[in-house]
């Protein structure tokens, strides 16, 4: 595999780790939404998610990722629609889709 996803998919697994470091404890929604702090370093972890995947899918479109255009378009609504992510966006984001994309990067990151 390419160096440069190597280091794309490293990014990645990066930004995962720190938001579900940051999530520990904090598994009620309500906590989260009080929290503009996390709610702002996780919006940024998830922009990181999408740009890093979409700068590793220039490189190769075949990725096996889950959704991987979802993941990026995800980015893109943060970056450019800001109004358009909600607390429950990010909420579902977070509990329900980072853990699946964390084992995908493993993997990819296990064979290379």
């Amino acid at each position: 595999m390419n160096e440069d996803i190597l280091k794309y998919l490293q990014d990645i697994l990066d930004a995962i780790s720190f938001i579900q470091n940051q999530f520990q404890g904090k598994k009620v929604y309500n906590e989260f939404h009080k929290n503009e702090l996390l709610k702002a370093a996780v919006e940024r972890k998830i922009s990181i998610i999408g740009e890093a995947l979409g700068k590793a899918l220039k490189i190769d479109p075949n990725l096996e990722i889950t959704n991987k255009q979802k993941i990026v378009s995800m980015r893109n609504r943060i970056i450019h629609s800001y109004d358009a992510v909600d607390d429950i966006m990010l909420w579902e984001v977070v509990i329900n889709h980072l853990p699946v994309l964390k084992n995908e990067v493993q993997q990819l990151l296990i064979k290379n």
